[in-house]
């Protein structure tokens, strides 16, 4: 299978964290939110590029707030529109955008190729457990490795997220993963790839 026909034909979906910690600035000047700002629009028009029928957003703090067929310059409304606070519920976005997707494969109405889902996100979120459990329940439901893909980008320099990450890159399948359907990416790693890179990583690292 070529790269070409890894990327097209798929849908996409953006979870944004924008809880408290967001308004960290690690030396950088600049906030984890402006610098993931920047990351997510380059990320999404790359993906509208891919995904002419607009790509799926969600933001998520206590709560979580889902966009669908929404192209890069909504996203620019979105970010202006939020500003970061509250905890890190990755569990039940992460839940919702994986039943989203079943759901559609049930239907019919999933693409081809299947989905990818980018996570931009900053530390370790509040039921890390609860993250790595779902991941393999999902890898459970899918028929082949390619078909779905879970990226997660992290924003910032809090190691022991980092650690996190690394390990549910490296230790699904030894969890009970069928597949490893998740690659993780810092923002240095960012910087050297290209996005075509990120978004095939997510789905054949």
């Amino acid at each position: 299978m070529n790269i070409e026909s890894i990327v097209t034909n798929r849908d996409y979906t953006l979870i944004i964290d924008k809880s408290g910690s967001l308004n960290s600035d690690d030396g950088k000047g600049k906030t984890r939110w402006e610098i993931a700002q920047e990351s997510t629009i380059a990320l999404a028009k790359k993906c509208d590029e891919l995904d002419s029928d607009g790509i799926t957003v969600y933001l998520f703090s206590g709560r979580f707030r889902r966009y669908d067929n929404v192209n890069s310059d909504k996203i620019r409304e979105i970010y202006a529109q939020n500003e970061p606070m509250g905890s890190s519920d990755l569990k039940s976005v992460l839940q919702d955008a994986l039943d989203n997707y079943f759901q559609r494969k049930a239907e019919g109405k999933a693409k081809e190729n299947g989905e990818t889902i980018l996570v931009i996100t900053d530390g370790i979120p509040d039921e890390p457990k609860e993250i790595i459990r779902l991941i393999i329940n999902a890898s459970q439901k899918i028929d082949r490795d390619e078909e779905l893909g879970i990226s997660f980008i992290q924003i910032g320099q809090d190691v022991k997220a980092k650690e996190y990450f690394k390990a549910l890159d490296d230790l699904l399948q030894e969890a009970g993963a069928k597949f490893d359907i998740v690659d993780t990416i810092t923002m240095d790693d960012l910087d050297n790839m290209s996005l075509t890179d990120v978004l095939l990583n997510a789905v054949i690292d």
